[in-house]
């Protein structure tokens, strides 16, 4: 390793300040610290949020669960709250990585790297939530923005997610066998305002698909997800899979997500 300096910040507000000088801030880690070792990333001053009590925790307010950016995985996995106002979330998070990965992962940590192949950004999408950040809040529809790119601002910290509370709902995602990232991963949800339907792993990072969503809303089942075509025009291809074959897994994950929401 090199040399840095590590801060660890007692407030979010003071942990905003070092942000906004220029330290790099640090969840769970579960990116970062690998991107370290391999030299990918020199930060020279890293704001470790550990300490900060506020930022972690799951509680209700009205139809909508407030989870702390903090929080782990392996917390929401196993939150009896979770698992029974919004299940799909919380089996969501029981499969991220493996043991380790959950006990250290940070909900606000993976959203805010906005990896094109991460988990919990499908939920937020999927769900329609809301990132309340040290500045304000911020929907789901304009907060992801590209590859590993937000709508964060320079020094602005994820404080909490709040997610509403759907009529029903699920996530299937297709491994890729070694990282347990999603090579496709589909989160559907049968919301007030419709269906809401969003894709992880394909791409230059999670989008919504209009096609299944419009299908859905007319009739929410697999048979409909089924009917959709899904174009590859503008998925990925590489060494794990091409366009194409994403494509096909996008339309067998609908279909088995909107299956396994219906019970």
């Amino acid at each position: 390793m090199y040399a840095f300096t590590f801060e660890r910040p007692a407030s979010a507000a003071d942990a905003a300040k070092l942000a906004a000088a220029g330290g790099k801030v640090l969840a769970g880690g579960q990116t970062l610290l690998a991107s370290m070792k391999l030299r990918l990333a020199s930060p020279e001053q890293l704001v470790d949020l550990g300490g900060i009590k506020d930022l972690s925790g799951i509680r209700k307010d009205g139809n909508h669960f407030v989870i702390g950016a903090m929080t782990r995985h392996a917390d929401v996995a196993s939150s009896a709250e979770v698992r029974a106002g919004i299940p799909a979330l919380a089996d969501l998070a029981s499969h991220i990585g493996d043991r380790q990965v959950r006990a250290m992962g940070t909900m606000g940590g993976s959203v805010a790297n906005n990896d094109p192949s991460a988990c919990y950004p499908s939920a937020v999408l999927g769900l329609g939530a809301t990132v309340i950040t040290s500045k304000r809040k911020i929907a789901a529809d304009d907060f992801f923005q590209g590859m590993f790119t937000t709508a964060l601002e320079d020094g602005e910290l994820i404080t909490a997610i709040s997610f509403p509370v759907p009529k029903r709902a699920a996530y299937l995602k297709f491994k890729q066998p070694a990282s347990r990232f999603a090579l496709i991963g589909v989160f559907v949800a049968q919301v007030e305002g419709g269906v809401r339907v969003a894709v992880t792993g394909g791409g230059n990072g999670v989008f919504r698909h209009a096609g299944l969503e419009a299908a859905l809303a007319k009739s929410f089942t697999p048979e409909a997800a089924a009917a959709v075509k899904i174009d590859d025009g503008e998925l990925s291809s590489d060494l794990h899979a091409t366009a194409a074959y994403r494509a096909n897994l996008i339309s067998v994950m609908a279909q088995r997500a909107v299956a396994k929401a219906n019970g």
